[in-house]
Protein backbone atom coordinates (compact mmCIF):
# COMPACT_ATOMS: atom_id res chain seq x y z
CA UNK A 1 0.00 0.00 0.00
CA UNK A 2 1.83 3.01 -1.31
CA UNK A 3 1.68 6.75 0.62
CA UNK A 4 -1.45 8.45 -0.73
CA UNK A 5 -3.18 5.23 -0.19
CA UNK A 6 -2.53 5.00 3.27
CA UNK A 7 -3.23 8.53 3.86
CA UNK A 8 -6.66 8.60 2.68
CA UNK A 9 -7.65 4.98 4.03
CA UNK A 10 -10.52 6.58 6.21
CA UNK A 11 -13.69 4.87 7.10
CA UNK A 12 -16.88 6.59 5.22
CA UNK A 13 -19.16 5.18 7.51
CA UNK A 14 -18.40 4.83 11.71
CA UNK A 15 -21.94 3.81 12.76
CA UNK A 16 -22.63 0.16 13.92
CA UNK A 17 -23.31 -1.76 10.74
CA UNK A 18 -27.31 -2.82 9.87
CA UNK A 19 -27.13 -5.81 7.34
CA UNK A 20 -29.81 -5.50 4.80
CA UNK A 21 -32.30 -8.43 5.48
CA UNK A 22 -33.21 -10.87 2.64
CA UNK A 23 -36.60 -9.86 3.33
CA UNK A 24 -37.89 -6.45 1.64
CA UNK A 25 -40.98 -5.81 3.83
CA UNK A 26 -38.10 -5.89 7.25
CA UNK A 27 -35.87 -3.48 5.16
CA UNK A 28 -38.42 -1.12 3.95
CA UNK A 29 -39.57 -1.01 7.77
CA UNK A 30 -36.19 -0.21 9.30
CA UNK A 31 -35.87 2.71 6.50
CA UNK A 32 -39.77 4.05 7.03
CA UNK A 33 -38.61 3.79 10.98
CA UNK A 34 -35.59 5.98 10.67
CA UNK A 35 -37.23 8.36 7.99
CA UNK A 36 -40.05 8.53 9.76
CA UNK A 37 -41.83 12.70 9.16
CA UNK A 38 -39.80 12.93 6.55
CA UNK A 39 -42.68 13.96 3.92
CA UNK A 40 -39.82 14.12 0.86
CA UNK A 41 -38.76 11.07 0.60
CA UNK A 42 -40.78 9.03 -1.88
CA UNK A 43 -41.21 5.37 -1.69
CA UNK A 44 -42.61 3.38 -5.16
CA UNK A 45 -43.03 -0.49 -3.89
CA UNK A 46 -43.97 -2.80 -7.53
CA UNK A 47 -43.52 -5.97 -8.63
CA UNK A 48 -41.72 -7.01 -12.05
CA UNK A 49 -41.44 -9.90 -14.30
CA UNK A 50 -44.28 -11.50 -16.44
CA UNK A 51 -45.67 -13.01 -13.96
CA UNK A 52 -45.14 -10.34 -11.40
CA UNK A 53 -43.72 -12.32 -8.86
CA UNK A 54 -40.72 -10.17 -7.73
CA UNK A 55 -41.06 -7.48 -5.11
CA UNK A 56 -39.03 -4.34 -5.78
CA UNK A 57 -38.90 -0.89 -4.11
CA UNK A 58 -36.87 2.23 -4.92
CA UNK A 59 -36.50 5.05 -2.38
CA UNK A 60 -35.32 8.43 -3.12
CA UNK A 61 -35.64 12.09 -2.12
CA UNK A 62 -38.07 14.33 -4.03
CA UNK A 63 -36.18 17.49 -5.15
CA UNK A 64 -32.35 15.75 -4.74
CA UNK A 65 -32.89 12.81 -7.26
CA UNK A 66 -33.86 13.56 -10.64
CA UNK A 67 -37.38 12.24 -10.94
CA UNK A 68 -37.27 11.91 -15.17
CA UNK A 69 -34.31 9.62 -15.18
CA UNK A 70 -35.78 7.97 -12.09
CA UNK A 71 -38.92 7.29 -14.24
CA UNK A 72 -37.52 7.00 -17.37
CA UNK A 73 -34.48 4.81 -17.08
CA UNK A 74 -35.10 2.90 -13.36
CA UNK A 75 -39.05 2.18 -12.88
CA UNK A 76 -39.93 1.83 -16.70
CA UNK A 77 -37.27 -0.42 -17.70
CA UNK A 78 -38.38 -2.48 -14.38
CA UNK A 79 -42.02 -2.54 -14.64
CA UNK A 80 -42.77 -2.42 -18.42
CA UNK A 81 -39.25 -3.79 -20.77
CA UNK A 82 -38.73 -6.84 -17.97
CA UNK A 83 -42.30 -8.20 -18.50
CA UNK A 84 -41.50 -8.86 -21.94
CA UNK A 85 -38.67 -11.37 -20.89
CA UNK A 86 -39.30 -14.53 -19.11
CA UNK A 87 -36.44 -15.32 -17.21
CA UNK A 88 -36.37 -19.23 -15.48
CA UNK A 89 -36.70 -18.93 -12.13
CA UNK A 90 -33.66 -20.30 -10.80
CA UNK A 91 -31.60 -17.66 -12.82
CA UNK A 92 -33.64 -15.05 -10.98
CA UNK A 93 -33.32 -16.18 -7.55
CA UNK A 94 -29.47 -16.76 -7.59
CA UNK A 95 -27.94 -14.09 -10.56
CA UNK A 96 -30.95 -11.15 -10.29
CA UNK A 97 -28.08 -8.49 -9.46
CA UNK A 98 -26.49 -9.39 -13.02
CA UNK A 99 -29.85 -9.63 -14.68
CA UNK A 100 -30.95 -5.94 -13.26
CA UNK A 101 -27.86 -4.39 -13.71
CA UNK A 102 -26.68 -5.48 -17.25
CA UNK A 103 -29.77 -6.20 -19.01
CA UNK A 104 -32.46 -4.02 -17.45
CA UNK A 105 -31.53 -0.67 -15.30
CA UNK A 106 -30.03 1.92 -18.30
CA UNK A 107 -28.11 3.91 -16.15
CA UNK A 108 -24.34 4.80 -16.43
CA UNK A 109 -23.29 4.59 -12.71
CA UNK A 110 -24.55 1.68 -10.29
CA UNK A 111 -23.03 -0.06 -7.42
CA UNK A 112 -24.52 -2.46 -4.19
CA UNK A 113 -24.32 -2.05 -0.66
CA UNK A 114 -25.30 -4.23 2.31
CA UNK A 115 -25.39 -1.84 4.95
CA UNK A 116 -28.35 0.07 5.92
CA UNK A 117 -26.90 3.03 7.24
CA UNK A 118 -25.14 3.02 3.54
CA UNK A 119 -28.63 2.93 2.12
CA UNK A 120 -29.75 6.30 4.00
CA UNK A 121 -26.57 8.26 3.39
CA UNK A 122 -27.11 7.55 -0.48
CA UNK A 123 -30.65 8.24 -0.45
CA UNK A 124 -29.81 11.52 1.51
CA UNK A 125 -27.33 12.44 -0.94
CA UNK A 126 -29.30 12.34 -4.40
CA UNK A 127 -28.94 8.66 -4.96
CA UNK A 128 -32.19 6.34 -5.56
CA UNK A 129 -31.66 3.06 -3.92
CA UNK A 130 -33.32 -0.34 -5.38
CA UNK A 131 -34.52 -2.30 -2.97
CA UNK A 132 -35.14 -6.13 -3.99
CA UNK A 133 -36.89 -9.00 -2.29
CA UNK A 134 -35.07 -12.18 -1.76
CA UNK A 135 -31.42 -10.57 -1.71
CA UNK A 136 -28.99 -9.06 0.97
CA UNK A 137 -28.03 -5.84 -0.66
CA UNK A 138 -29.16 -3.36 -2.63
CA UNK A 139 -28.48 -1.19 -5.89
CA UNK A 140 -27.10 2.65 -5.35
CA UNK A 141 -28.59 4.26 -8.84
CA UNK A 142 -26.76 7.33 -9.44
CA UNK A 143 -29.65 10.15 -9.83
CA UNK A 144 -28.46 13.23 -8.81
CA UNK A 145 -30.27 16.36 -9.57
CA UNK A 146 -30.74 18.75 -7.00
CA UNK A 147 -31.60 22.71 -8.39
CA UNK A 148 -28.59 24.32 -9.08
CA UNK A 149 -26.97 27.92 -10.16
CA UNK A 150 -25.30 28.05 -13.19
CA UNK A 151 -21.84 29.00 -13.71
CA UNK A 152 -21.74 32.87 -13.81
CA UNK A 153 -18.62 35.13 -13.29
CA UNK A 154 -17.70 35.37 -9.54
CA UNK A 155 -18.70 38.72 -8.27
CA UNK A 156 -15.99 39.32 -5.36
CA UNK A 157 -12.93 38.50 -7.97
CA UNK A 158 -13.67 40.36 -11.16
CA UNK A 159 -10.69 40.70 -13.41
CA UNK A 160 -10.83 42.60 -16.45
CA UNK A 161 -8.77 40.38 -18.22
CA UNK A 162 -9.35 36.26 -17.74
CA UNK A 163 -12.31 34.03 -17.32
CA UNK A 164 -15.49 34.77 -16.66
CA UNK A 165 -16.24 31.22 -15.18
CA UNK A 166 -16.76 31.11 -11.03
CA UNK A 167 -17.26 27.90 -8.69
CA UNK A 168 -21.17 27.21 -7.97
CA UNK A 169 -22.93 25.18 -5.13
CA UNK A 170 -22.30 21.91 -6.55
CA UNK A 171 -18.94 19.77 -5.56
CA UNK A 172 -18.44 18.16 -8.60
CA UNK A 173 -19.33 20.90 -11.12
CA UNK A 174 -16.48 22.86 -9.06
CA UNK A 175 -14.36 19.95 -9.48
CA UNK A 176 -15.21 19.36 -12.98
CA UNK A 177 -14.03 22.98 -13.68
CA UNK A 178 -10.61 22.51 -12.51
CA UNK A 179 -9.97 19.28 -14.21
CA UNK A 180 -10.53 20.97 -17.61
CA UNK A 181 -7.26 23.37 -16.78
CA UNK A 182 -5.06 20.46 -15.41
CA UNK A 183 -5.40 17.34 -18.00
CA UNK A 184 -2.90 15.40 -16.37
CA UNK A 185 -3.13 12.23 -14.60
CA UNK A 186 -1.28 13.31 -11.98
CA UNK A 187 -3.65 15.89 -10.97
CA UNK A 188 -5.82 13.83 -7.96
CA UNK A 189 -9.24 14.29 -6.04
CA UNK A 190 -9.58 12.54 -2.92
CA UNK A 191 -13.47 12.46 -0.98
CA UNK A 192 -14.41 12.44 2.38
CA UNK A 193 -17.46 13.54 4.55
CA UNK A 194 -17.40 15.88 7.53
CA UNK A 195 -19.94 16.60 9.71
CA UNK A 196 -21.71 14.34 12.21
CA UNK A 197 -24.66 15.56 10.86
CA UNK A 198 -24.41 17.36 7.47
CA UNK A 199 -22.35 14.61 6.20
CA UNK A 200 -21.14 17.23 3.91
CA UNK A 201 -18.92 16.28 1.09
CA UNK A 202 -15.40 17.75 0.97
CA UNK A 203 -12.87 16.95 -1.47
CA UNK A 204 -8.73 17.07 -1.51
CA UNK A 205 -7.53 18.33 -5.00
CA UNK A 206 -3.09 17.93 -5.24
CA UNK A 207 -0.87 17.46 -7.90
CA UNK A 208 0.97 13.95 -7.37
CA UNK A 209 4.82 15.03 -7.44
CA UNK A 210 4.65 19.16 -6.85
CA UNK A 211 2.54 18.86 -3.50
CA UNK A 212 4.53 18.21 -0.65
CA UNK A 213 4.12 14.89 1.10
CA UNK A 214 4.54 16.45 4.37
CA UNK A 215 1.46 19.35 3.73
CA UNK A 216 -0.60 16.76 1.89
CA UNK A 217 -0.45 14.56 5.39
CA UNK A 218 -0.81 17.77 7.32
CA UNK A 219 -3.97 18.68 5.58
CA UNK A 220 -5.72 15.00 5.39
CA UNK A 221 -4.93 14.69 9.10
CA UNK A 222 -6.54 17.54 10.33
CA UNK A 223 -9.52 17.42 8.05
CA UNK A 224 -10.14 14.06 9.52
CA UNK A 225 -9.63 15.14 13.13
CA UNK A 226 -12.91 17.72 12.69
CA UNK A 227 -15.21 16.72 14.87
CA UNK A 228 -18.54 18.69 14.65
CA UNK A 229 -21.94 18.44 13.75
CA UNK A 230 -22.46 19.99 10.62
CA UNK A 231 -20.59 21.92 8.16
CA UNK A 232 -22.36 24.47 5.84
CA UNK A 233 -19.36 26.25 4.54
CA UNK A 234 -15.84 26.49 3.81
CA UNK A 235 -15.08 28.76 6.09
CA UNK A 236 -16.04 26.25 8.71
CA UNK A 237 -13.42 24.10 7.45
CA UNK A 238 -10.45 27.03 7.56
CA UNK A 239 -11.63 27.94 11.39
CA UNK A 240 -11.09 24.21 12.77
CA UNK A 241 -7.64 23.48 10.98
CA UNK A 242 -5.91 26.91 10.75
CA UNK A 243 -2.33 26.69 12.56
CA UNK A 244 -3.12 29.87 14.70
CA UNK A 245 -6.60 30.57 15.38
CA UNK A 246 -5.79 34.38 17.45
CA UNK A 247 -3.77 35.94 14.54
CA UNK A 248 -5.75 38.49 12.17
CA UNK A 249 -4.23 37.34 9.25
CA UNK A 250 -5.92 34.28 7.58
CA UNK A 251 -3.38 31.38 7.18
CA UNK A 252 -6.19 29.98 3.92
CA UNK A 253 -6.57 31.51 0.82
CA UNK A 254 -10.10 31.39 -0.72
CA UNK A 255 -11.17 31.91 -4.14
CA UNK A 256 -14.12 31.57 -6.13
CA UNK A 257 -12.24 31.37 -9.69
CA UNK A 258 -10.88 27.65 -11.22
CA UNK A 259 -8.14 28.89 -12.72
CA UNK A 260 -6.70 30.10 -9.29
CA UNK A 261 -7.29 27.26 -8.23
CA UNK A 262 -5.05 25.26 -11.14
CA UNK A 263 -2.38 28.05 -10.93
CA UNK A 264 -1.92 27.42 -6.86
CA UNK A 265 -2.04 23.82 -7.51
CA UNK A 266 0.68 23.72 -10.01
CA UNK A 267 2.91 25.55 -7.74
CA UNK A 268 2.84 22.51 -5.44
CA UNK A 269 -0.10 23.95 -3.50
CA UNK A 270 -3.64 22.02 -2.18
CA UNK A 271 -6.90 23.05 -2.88
CA UNK A 272 -9.62 22.12 -0.42
CA UNK A 273 -13.29 22.29 -2.09
CA UNK A 274 -16.61 21.69 0.18
CA UNK A 275 -20.04 21.11 -1.54
CA UNK A 276 -22.77 23.85 -0.76
CA UNK A 277 -20.20 26.54 -1.38
CA UNK A 278 -18.89 28.13 -4.27
CA UNK A 279 -15.45 29.22 -2.10
CA UNK A 280 -12.78 26.74 -2.45
CA UNK A 281 -9.68 26.65 -0.02
CA UNK A 282 -5.95 26.92 -0.55
CA UNK A 283 -3.03 25.88 1.14
CA UNK A 284 -0.50 26.87 1.78
CA UNK A 285 -0.60 30.43 1.48
CA UNK A 286 1.63 33.25 2.56
CA UNK A 287 1.68 36.57 2.51
CA UNK A 288 2.77 37.59 -1.16
CA UNK A 289 -0.26 34.97 -2.62
CA UNK A 290 -2.82 36.94 -1.10
CA UNK A 291 -1.77 40.29 -2.26
CA UNK A 292 -1.72 38.51 -6.08
CA UNK A 293 -3.94 38.86 -8.26
CA UNK A 294 -4.94 36.42 -11.47
CA UNK A 295 -4.59 39.47 -13.65
CA UNK A 296 -0.94 40.00 -12.71
CA UNK A 297 -0.16 36.88 -15.00
CA UNK A 298 -2.87 37.52 -17.75
CA UNK A 299 -1.79 41.26 -17.95
CA UNK A 300 2.55 41.74 -19.58
CA UNK A 301 5.20 42.44 -17.66
CA UNK A 302 5.55 46.05 -17.12
CA UNK A 303 1.55 46.53 -16.77
CA UNK A 304 1.29 43.73 -14.59
CA UNK A 305 4.26 45.18 -12.36
CA UNK A 306 3.14 48.65 -11.96
CA UNK A 307 -0.31 47.00 -10.65
CA UNK A 308 1.48 44.85 -8.30
CA UNK A 309 3.46 47.58 -6.35
CA UNK A 310 1.10 50.27 -6.48
CA UNK A 311 -0.88 47.44 -4.67
CA UNK A 312 1.50 47.10 -1.84
CA UNK A 313 1.99 50.85 -1.31
CA UNK A 314 -1.84 50.53 -1.27
CA UNK A 315 -1.63 48.10 1.86
CA UNK A 316 1.10 50.11 3.30
CA UNK A 317 -1.45 53.10 3.60
CA UNK A 318 -4.31 51.57 4.48
CA UNK A 319 -2.28 50.15 7.83
CA UNK A 320 -0.14 53.05 8.84
CA UNK A 321 -1.79 56.99 7.28
CA UNK A 322 -4.13 57.12 10.12
CA UNK A 323 -1.83 56.18 12.71
CA UNK A 324 0.61 58.19 10.55
CA UNK A 325 -1.59 61.51 10.85
CA UNK A 326 -2.12 60.97 14.68
CA UNK A 327 1.85 60.83 15.88
CA UNK A 328 2.48 63.98 13.60
CA UNK A 329 -0.02 65.82 14.45
CA UNK A 330 -0.10 65.13 17.91
CA UNK A 331 3.67 64.62 18.57
CA UNK A 332 6.08 65.43 16.02
CA UNK A 333 4.24 69.18 14.07
CA UNK A 334 8.19 69.81 13.97
CA UNK A 335 8.91 67.11 11.42
CA UNK A 336 6.41 68.91 8.89
CA UNK A 337 7.05 71.64 6.81
CA UNK A 338 6.37 74.83 8.03
CA UNK A 339 3.59 75.95 5.45
CA UNK A 340 2.24 72.48 6.03
CA UNK A 341 1.84 72.25 9.88
CA UNK A 342 0.49 75.46 9.70
CA UNK A 343 -2.37 74.44 7.54
CA UNK A 344 -3.02 71.63 9.79
CA UNK A 345 -2.75 73.86 12.43
CA UNK A 346 -5.15 75.95 10.78
CA UNK A 347 -7.80 73.18 9.79
CA UNK A 348 -7.93 71.68 13.09
CA UNK A 349 -8.81 75.16 14.79
CA UNK A 350 -12.03 74.73 16.45
CA UNK A 351 -12.19 70.50 16.49
CA UNK A 352 -12.85 69.74 20.41
CA UNK A 353 -11.42 66.45 20.11
CA UNK A 354 -7.73 65.44 20.02
CA UNK A 355 -6.52 63.48 16.94
CA UNK A 356 -6.93 60.12 17.96
CA UNK A 357 -10.65 59.97 19.02
CA UNK A 358 -11.26 62.81 15.66
CA UNK A 359 -9.78 59.78 13.49
CA UNK A 360 -10.96 56.77 15.68
CA UNK A 361 -15.06 58.69 14.72
CA UNK A 362 -14.14 58.89 11.15
CA UNK A 363 -12.81 55.41 10.93
CA UNK A 364 -15.82 53.78 12.78
CA UNK A 365 -18.15 56.13 10.70
CA UNK A 366 -16.64 54.41 7.32
CA UNK A 367 -16.76 50.69 9.20
CA UNK A 368 -20.62 51.45 10.20
CA UNK A 369 -20.85 53.10 6.32
CA UNK A 370 -18.98 49.75 4.79
CA UNK A 371 -20.75 47.41 6.63
CA UNK A 372 -24.07 48.92 5.39
CA UNK A 373 -23.47 48.78 2.31
CA UNK A 374 -22.57 45.64 2.40
CA UNK A 375 -26.12 44.17 3.92
CA UNK A 376 -28.50 46.01 1.92
CA UNK A 377 -29.43 44.72 -1.63
CA UNK A 378 -26.64 46.08 -4.18
CA UNK A 379 -28.70 49.75 -5.28
CA UNK A 380 -29.48 50.65 -1.94
CA UNK A 381 -26.25 49.99 -0.77
CA UNK A 382 -24.20 51.73 -3.38
CA UNK A 383 -26.67 54.67 -2.63
CA UNK A 384 -26.00 54.75 1.13
CA UNK A 385 -21.91 54.06 0.90
CA UNK A 386 -21.56 56.96 -1.80
CA UNK A 387 -24.15 59.55 -0.47
CA UNK A 388 -23.81 58.65 3.31
CA UNK A 389 -20.25 59.16 3.08
CA UNK A 390 -20.54 62.47 1.31
CA UNK A 391 -23.43 64.11 4.05
CA UNK A 392 -21.27 62.77 6.84
CA UNK A 393 -17.82 63.67 5.78
CA UNK A 394 -19.14 67.15 4.61
CA UNK A 395 -21.87 67.61 8.05
CA UNK A 396 -18.64 66.53 10.39
CA UNK A 397 -16.05 69.65 8.91
CA UNK A 398 -19.11 71.82 9.04
CA UNK A 399 -20.18 70.90 12.53
CA UNK A 400 -16.25 71.83 13.37
CA UNK A 401 -15.95 67.45 14.97
CA UNK A 402 -13.34 66.78 12.63
CA UNK A 403 -11.10 68.48 10.25
CA UNK A 404 -11.03 68.76 6.91
CA UNK A 405 -7.60 66.82 6.25
CA UNK A 406 -8.85 64.05 8.28
CA UNK A 407 -11.82 63.43 6.30
CA UNK A 408 -9.21 63.06 3.16
CA UNK A 409 -6.46 61.50 5.30
CA UNK A 410 -9.72 58.77 6.25
CA UNK A 411 -10.68 58.92 2.43
CA UNK A 412 -7.39 57.61 1.10
CA UNK A 413 -7.22 54.69 3.47
CA UNK A 414 -10.74 53.60 2.72
CA UNK A 415 -9.71 53.67 -1.10
CA UNK A 416 -6.19 52.07 -0.31
CA UNK A 417 -7.86 49.30 1.79
CA UNK A 418 -9.92 48.13 -1.53
CA UNK A 419 -7.09 47.50 -3.50
CA UNK A 420 -6.33 44.37 -0.97
CA UNK A 421 -7.80 41.41 -3.59
CA UNK A 422 -8.66 39.37 -0.96
CA UNK A 423 -11.45 40.22 1.81
CA UNK A 424 -10.05 38.46 4.79
CA UNK A 425 -6.55 39.78 4.32
CA UNK A 426 -8.01 43.54 4.39
CA UNK A 427 -10.43 43.05 7.39
CA UNK A 428 -6.90 41.80 9.21
CA UNK A 429 -5.59 45.49 8.07
CA UNK A 430 -8.76 46.89 9.19
CA UNK A 431 -8.51 45.37 12.92
CA UNK A 432 -4.70 46.32 12.93
CA UNK A 433 -5.24 49.47 12.06
CA UNK A 434 -7.14 50.74 15.29
CA UNK A 435 -4.16 49.50 16.97
CA UNK A 436 -1.59 51.55 15.09
CA UNK A 437 -3.87 54.43 16.06
CA UNK A 438 -3.81 53.03 19.83
CA UNK A 439 0.22 52.95 19.47
CA UNK A 440 0.55 56.47 18.10
CA UNK A 441 -1.90 58.18 19.93
CA UNK A 442 0.34 57.25 23.16
CA UNK A 443 4.08 57.25 21.86
CA UNK A 444 3.96 59.08 18.39
CA UNK A 445 6.22 57.80 15.88
CA UNK A 446 7.89 55.54 18.13
CA UNK A 447 4.62 53.75 19.11
CA UNK A 448 3.67 53.37 15.50
CA UNK A 449 7.04 51.48 15.02
CA UNK A 450 6.89 49.35 18.02
CA UNK A 451 3.14 48.45 16.69
CA UNK A 452 5.29 47.51 13.27
CA UNK A 453 7.72 45.78 14.30
CA UNK A 454 5.22 43.22 16.81
CA UNK A 455 3.20 42.97 14.06
CA UNK A 456 6.36 41.77 12.08
CA UNK A 457 7.49 39.10 14.49
CA UNK A 458 4.02 38.13 14.47
CA UNK A 459 4.36 37.18 10.96
CA UNK A 460 8.00 36.17 11.21
CA UNK A 461 6.39 33.09 13.42
CA UNK A 462 3.33 32.58 11.49
CA UNK A 463 2.86 29.28 9.66
CA UNK A 464 0.64 27.99 7.26
CA UNK A 465 1.10 24.35 7.58
CA UNK A 466 4.04 24.30 8.17
CA UNK A 467 5.36 26.66 5.54
CA UNK A 468 6.47 30.38 6.76
CA UNK A 469 3.90 32.86 5.59
CA UNK A 470 6.60 35.23 4.95
CA UNK A 471 8.39 32.72 2.64
CA UNK A 472 10.12 33.42 0.37
CA UNK A 473 11.72 36.02 2.83
CA UNK A 474 12.27 33.93 5.63
CA UNK A 475 15.93 33.70 5.96
CA UNK A 476 16.13 29.59 6.39
CA UNK A 477 15.40 29.84 3.15
CA UNK A 478 16.32 32.16 0.86
CA UNK A 479 16.87 31.59 -2.66
CA UNK A 480 16.81 34.29 -4.97
CA UNK A 481 15.06 32.99 -7.73
CA UNK A 482 12.01 32.47 -6.03
CA UNK A 483 12.06 36.13 -5.69
CA UNK A 484 10.99 36.36 -9.30
CA UNK A 485 7.40 36.01 -8.20
CA UNK A 486 7.26 38.24 -5.29
CA UNK A 487 7.51 42.17 -5.08
CA UNK A 488 7.02 42.04 -8.89
CA UNK A 489 6.83 39.58 -11.18
CA UNK A 490 9.75 38.23 -14.09
CA UNK A 491 8.40 38.31 -17.55
CA UNK A 492 7.05 34.98 -18.60
CA UNK A 493 9.73 33.94 -20.85
CA UNK A 494 11.54 34.22 -17.79
CA UNK A 495 8.87 31.99 -15.59
CA UNK A 496 7.99 28.64 -17.97
CA UNK A 497 7.90 26.61 -15.04
CA UNK A 498 6.44 27.64 -11.88
CA UNK A 499 8.78 28.10 -8.59
CA UNK A 500 7.60 25.20 -6.23
CA UNK A 501 8.59 27.41 -2.86
CA UNK A 502 6.34 24.86 -1.09
CA UNK A 503 8.67 21.87 -1.13
CA UNK A 504 11.52 24.18 -0.99
CA UNK A 505 13.16 23.26 -4.21
CA UNK A 506 13.37 25.50 -7.45
CA UNK A 507 11.38 24.06 -10.93
CA UNK A 508 12.61 26.81 -13.56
Amino acid sequence: MDFYENLFEFSENDKDKIKIDKNIDKNLGKIKEIFKYCDDVIYREFKVGKEQKLKFATIYVEGLADKNLVNEYVLKNLMVLSRITKPDANIMREKIYELIKDGVLSVSDLKEIDDINLVVDNILTGETVLIIDKWDKAIVIASKGWPMRGVQEPETEVVIRGSREGFIETLRINTALVRRRIRDPKFKIKQMRIGSMSKTDVAVLFIEGLASKDTLKQVVERLKKIDIDSILESGYIEQLVEDNYRSPFPQMQYTERPEKVAGALYEGRIAIIVDNTPFALIVPTTFNSLLQSIEDYNERFIIGNAIRILRYIAVMMSLILPGLYIAMTSFHPGMLPTVLALYIAGSRDGVPFPAFIEAFIMEMSLELLREAGIRLPSPIGATIGIVGGLVLGQAAVEAGIVSSLMVIVVAITAIAAYSTPNYSFAIGFRILRFAFMAAAAFLGLYGLMLAFVITLTHLCNLKSFGVPYLSPFNIYNINFKNFRDTFIKAPLCKMKKTPNIINGRDKY
